[in-house]
């Protein structure tokens, strides 16, 4: 991904049109109109061979005949002259393009060629096949939708109707925009390139998504991860119900539909996802007027009691929750209410309600410390004024708002049908809605924001047990079976996978004949009996077909069922190769509890991992969660969460509660391996037995395919959408006062330790890091440093043999993953004995093996010591244009 000549799609000093025509109703046309009506302040010109002028603007035939290239060049032109257009702008000096022209219908080769072209004249290229774009506060209209006001919300949108139909709708209640970009065939610039420049944007404040697809899932991840740390997305996503189910041999696979797997991966991402175009024009409404809420103790107030309850029922479906309203302000909302009202939540303002009693009771409650936002909602009644009302809400918002910052949010949900109401709330920029069950989903979209903010920062447990899986071992058990040709794996390696990655399996022996089977019966048997399972790589449901039997007593009874199950078998799958017989002792505790957990390859997003209620009912059941590897404790823990089958773990009646970090583990181990493994293709353990005392998988099916191996940086499995802590960074070194020094990739978990680190800084060290007094690091600086996306972010600890933080060292890359920029902090005790250098080389081989061009970093032309460090290494060193305390210091790669 990359931002690089973004600029001159958002803010052109600039821009041409090549190919607008004179005919009325035509592309070229209406395009060439909105450029010269849109309000841009730069000159607009007109390349075009075929006509002298169009609409009075004179044109030339060649973008070498203009008197200076543009930035920005718009193609409505014919498909078959596209590329030549590119590649004329791109000479002339052009820095961008955007091609409005469809290029579908010759198998790609058009598109291939504009596509190659707009490279190799270093043209940035949005479309082709789009409606083009639009930058209100710069007054550009590059599109044939209606004008879009100025303000701060950016669209991105993979549908030009959506596209069009959000600016009419937002134009109609005076929301602006930073940006609005229908995306089209994204033959260059990309999704994930759009939320990385409106990422970083100042006037953009939240940014809204149509997507029907992702092309790239790494790259959508680390931007909208990336994204979602600093402001709220929000995500409506087309085709959540393909059409054909995917032929399904695992569980895993039967359970992950494609519109499961983007919520998975929107939910990791920090994503607000809603399902309409409805709910994302009400996300809208709410980003565009309020600031994020504090919370989600919410005060209603209405002029009709069953207009409240509505609310309230809405507002504990979606997870929020009616505020519990303080003594004093019930007081002063019943001094308000005649008789007839409630000063309870919701207040019922009763059917008279005028402006008055609006305002006073919003007063009251916005006044409440329990209170975290207000819902007003007002039914059309002959005598309770709407207008009078609406100013009322707005007048007690001001008041609220002028007393503390940030602002209690206000909604208001108006029902009748004038407009003034609505004019009146907006102006106040009071987000306003037509049904109190819209307002709260609105409300409920900011609580939402916040949460999964807070989610991307909360700092994980540690894992119970140190886990140091035996990847040789597993790979052996998989290239193994490859080479025999087969899809999945035996069960003896399907447990020497498993057992190399630590996940407990029961005990089992694979045997040839039914002799062989009650022979070993009589030392598997359990206090429950022995299972019987049938071995055969063409039978992947087993128990449809009579290969399993349970609860068997006795070696006697072993044998019988075997000679039964292979004759049955024979009879309903005759074709089936049959490779022997798996004998385990049965194992049902009483306090234990049968889930399912697995991943499979995602064609979009790769290894997806699953985990619910198991046994025999998974599929009917259908409890499950699904959630995208590398996963951490606290990861796991939340996707236990999301099931009935977490829920159970609690204790309850006589039941010990469940241990969950035993599960929680399980789900690591495997996500793990699915980093690890890219010849997985499905795995599934079912059931897996969760017990107060741990966990064991019961069975298990790993089926697999041969997989190009990543060598380089990132994982062995390059399909993973998410980069897994990259132990390939670990390294030790001693200093010269012979302290063994351990360095390794910051982790999530390590946010305690570098609070303390932190605590034990001297002030004048933490000056020198952030360029000014810092009396205490927050704790969301921490957190972002030790949850970092390893894709674009890398920070080095290093520890002592006690596993103390001696220092950190961080390296931010540019989206285009070019350009790092370093910083680095050491323990005040530690300065002087070789260590920073130590740390800085380090950093140096990292951003050459991730492919950077360049480290740069500043530092305080007062930090001599630092400078010195730098000059050693073959930084050059000039000043800051910017800022004379400063120097900057650039290393080329």
């Amino acid at each position: 991904m990359t931002s690089r000549n973004l600029d001159a799609v958002f803010a052109p000093r600039s821009v041409a049109l090549a190919g607008g025509s004179p005919r009325a109703g035509s592309v070229g046309r209406a395009i060439l109109k909105n450029l010269r009506e849109g309000g841009f302040g730069g000159p607009v010109s007109l390349v075009n061979p075929e006509h002298a002028e169009i609409d009075g603007l004179a044109s030339v035939a060649r973008f070498a005949d203009l008197p200076s290239p543009p930035d920005l060049v718009v193609v409505t032109a014919p498909a078959g002259v596209v590329p030549g257009i590119l590649d004329a702008a791109g000479a002339a000096g052009a820095r961008a393009a955007v091609v409005v022209t469809r290029m579908r219908g010759d198998d790609g080769a058009l598109r291939k060629a504009a596509q190659e072209t707009a490279r190799r004249a270093g043209l940035r290229l949005v479309g082709p096949a789009c409606l083009g774009l639009l930058a209100p506060h710069v007054g550009l209209n590059a599109s044939t939708a209606a004008r879009a006001r100025p303000g701060d919300l950016a669209l991105l949108s993979q549908s030009g109707g959506v596209m069009t139909s959000t600016v009419e709708w937002a134009n109609a209640r005076g929301v602006g925009f930073s940006g609005v970009v229908a995306l089209g065939d994204m033959v260059d610039v990309d999704v994930d390139d759009l939320i990385d420049h409106f990422a970083t944007d100042r006037r953009t404040r939240a940014i809204l998504l149509y997507l029907e697809a992702i092309v790239d899932a790494p790259r959508f991840m680390s931007a909208a991860r990336a994204a979602a740390r600093i402001k709220p997305v929000v995500v409506v996503k087309g085709g959540r119900h393909e059409a054909g189910a995917r032929a399904a041999a695992s569980h895993v696979r039967a359970l992950m539909t494609p519109d499961a797997v983007y919520s998975a991966a929107f939910r990791r991402a920090g994503l607000l996802r809603v399902s309409s175009l409805a709910e994302l024009f009400a996300a809208a409404e709410t980003l565009a007027r309020v600031a994020p809420l504090p919370g989600k103790r919410i005060a209603i107030l209405a002029n009709g009691g069953g207009l409240g309850v509505l609310a309230v029922d809405r507002l504990v479906d979606l997870g929020g929750a009616p505020a519990t309203l303080s003594e004093a302000t019930v007081a002063s909302l019943a001094a308000t209410l005649p008789s007839d009202g409630s000063p309870a939540n919701p207040t019922d303002l009763c059917g008279d309600a005028g402006p008055e009693r609006y305002e006073k009771a919003l007063d009251a409650a916005l006044a409440d410390e329990g209170v975290d936002a207000a819902l007003a909602i007002h039914a059309p009644s002959a005598i309770s004024p709407a207008d009078a009302c609406a100013e009322a809400v707005v007048a007690a918002t001001k008041r609220a708002r002028a007393r503390r910052y940030p602002p209690k949010p206000v909604f208001a949900a108006f029902l009748g049908s004038q407009p003034t109401p609505r004019r009146i709330l907006e102006d106040a920029h009071v987000p306003f809605f037509r049904t109190p069950e819209a307002a709260v989903e609105g409300l409920m979209h900011l609580v939402a924001h916040v949460e999964a903010q807070a989610a991307l920062t909360e700092t994980p447990p540690s894992a119970p047990e140190e886990f140091s899986p035996d990847v040789e071992r597993a790979r052996a058990a998989i290239d193994e079976t490859i080479a025999r040709g087969r899809a999945w794996l035996s069960p003896t390696d399907v447990a020497e996978v498993l057992g190399a990655y630590g996940v407990p399996l029961l005990p089992h022996a694979v045997v040839a004949t039914p002799e062989e089977a009650a022979e070993v019966a009589r030392g598997l048997i359990g206090p429950g009996g022995a299972v019987l399972k049938i071995v055969s790589p063409d039978i992947t449901r087993k128990s449809g077909l009579g290969g399993v039997r349970l609860g068997l007593e006795s070696p006697e009874a072993v044998e019988e069922a075997a000679r039964f199950m292979l004759a049955q078998v024979a009879q309903r799958s005759p074709n089936a190769r049959i490779e022997g017989l798996m004998v385990q002792p049965m194992l049902r505790p009483a306090d234990g509890q049968e889930v399912f957990a697995g991943f499979a390859d995602d064609p979009v997003f790769g290894p997806v991992l699953a985990f619910g209620s198991g046994g025999g009912a998974v599929e009917t059941l259908r409890d499950v969660a699904l959630g995208l590897p590398p996963l951490h404790m606290g990861l796991a823990r939340e996707l236990i969460g999301r099931t009935r089958a977490g829920l159970l773990f609690s204790a309850y009646a006589d039941r010990a509660p469940i241990d969950r970090d035993a599960v929680a583990l399980v789900l690591v181990k495997l996500a793990q391996l699915a980093a690890d493994m890219p010849e997985i293709l499905e795995l599934d353990v079912n059931p897996l037995v969760a017990t107060p005392r741990g966990a064991m998988a019961l069975d298990a099916r790993i089926r697999v395919a041969k997989a190009q191996r990543n060598t380089g940086p990132g994982p062995a499995n390059a399909r993973l959408a998410i980069r897994p802590y990259p132990k390939e960074f670990e390294s030790t070194f001693t200093l010269g006062d012979g302290t063994e020094v351990f360095v390794r990739p910051i982790r999530p978990e390590d946010e305690p330790k570098v609070a303390a680190f932190f605590r034990a800084m001297d002030p004048e060290d933490l000056r020198q890091r952030f360029f000014t007094p810092v009396r205490q690091v927050p704790r969301a600086f921490i957190a972002r440093l030790t949850q970092i996306d390893y894709a674009r972010t890398m920070a080095l600890i290093a520890l002592d043999a006690a596993d103390a933080m001696l220092g950190v060292v961080q390296l931010e890359s540019d989206p285009d993953v070019e350009t790092g920029e370093y910083a680095i902090l050491l323990r005040s005790d530690l300065k002087g004995r070789g260590l920073g250098w130590r740390l800085m080389r380090t950093l140096v081989r990292l951003a050459r093996r991730e492919g950077l061009t360049t480290v740069t970093g500043q530092v305080l032309t007062e930090n001599a010591s630092m400078l010195a460090l730098c000059r050693e290494l073959g930084f050059e060193i000039a000043p800051d244009p910017d800022d004379p305390q400063v120097r900057s210091v650039t290393l080329k790669l």
